[in-house]
């Protein structure tokens, strides 16, 4: 697939983007370069290979479900931009 300076253009206008004429010639270079390294990509043959999550393959580590802080409820209150002894007081968001 190739990207000429008219396809540039008309993408342009598509998406209301003002391109000039040195900037559209590079945008064609740059696509056209992204796109033969796409080409290049579906030549590989990958059907024997499984999808990665990543390359790195280890697996987490699991840890114990415990409450580190208890009873910090006064000092999460004191943090409140309004006081209130019973909950916390944020500033109305939905008009």
């Amino acid at each position: 697939m190739s990207i000429d300076l008219k396809t540039i253009k008309h993408i342009s206008k598509l998406s209301r983007i003002s391109v000039d004429e040195p900037k559209a010639k590079k945008l064609a270079g740059d696509l056209n370069s992204i796109f033969k390294f796409i080409e290049k990509l579906n030549e590989l043959q990958t059907d024997n290979i499984e999808p990665l999550t990543s390359i790195a393959e280890t697996t987490l580590k699991l840890r114990s479900d415990e409450i580190k802080s208890k009873n910090i409820r006064e000092q999460v209150i004191k943090n409140s931009p309004q006081d209130n002894e019973d909950y916390f007081v944020v500033p109305k968001v939905i008009e």
